[in-house]
């Protein structure tokens, strides 16, 4: 980023709180930096909030990251659905989640934040669904009537969205089964990138720290 000795900046670990730190030495491969004070300030959202979705293609799944992070998720759990486009194999897919991770990390550079939202292994929609232990639990479905005020306020949420093409009648049943209540954003169908934005950013400024 072309600093040098001099430059001041804030540097965290990502377990949360903050320092004040100065670059002291700068070579081609490492950089030398003094700690300052201390600052505890996390800047994390009251609501606790999960959120749950198909890995879309390309670059789709990293902007839901990024975004995701910006708007204060806490937990994030990349689902193989019936839907899911894209296969991983062991050695992909450990490749994949190092590559989503650094994303998050980069996100958190941007947006202030220095607690790093916990990015799950992932997994099939049937083996995610009896793990939930959120106080609500809520699947997006464009076929549903409930919209999100008329659900009482939570301490916790998570949201169970889809990939391309959505979650099938039959997962939407399963998620049902355990406790997922139907939720509607509007009488418009939203794009899997898009989805998890709007309805993040409702609950946020529903329940959290937005607005």
């Amino acid at each position: 980023l072309r600093m040098e000795a001099g430059r001041l900046l804030i540097v965290f670990n990502g377990e949360g709180g903050s320092y004040a730190a100065e670059i002291i030495q700068v070579s081609k491969n490492a950089c030398a930096i003094k700690l300052g004070e201390y600052t505890p300030d996390n800047f994390q959202s009251p609501l606790n909030c999960s959120l749950a979705i198909g890995i879309s293609k390309g670059d789709r799944f990293e902007y839901v990251l990024q975004k995701a992070c910006e708007l204060g998720v806490t937990h994030i759990y990349p689902l193989f659905t019936s839907r899911t486009e894209v296969r991983l194999d062991a050695a992909r897919q450990s490749k994949k989640t190092e590559h989503w991770q650094q994303v998050l990390i980069s996100s958190c550079e941007q947006n202030g934040r220095n607690l790093i939202p916990l990015l799950h292994a992932p997994q099939t929609l049937s083996e995610f669904l009896p793990k939930v232990t959120s106080d609500l639990k809520l699947v997006l479905h464009h076929r549903a009537n409930q919209a999100l005020n008329s659900y009482a306020t939570p301490q916790s949420v998570c949201l169970l969205i889809g990939p391309e093409g959505g979650l099938s009648e039959d997962e939407i049943n399963q998620a049902q089964q355990q406790y997922f209540n139907p939720l509607v954003l509007g009488p418009r169908i939203l794009r899997t990138e898009t989805a998890p934005l709007v309805a993040l950013s409702l609950v946020q400024y529903q329940w959290g720290d937005l607005g």
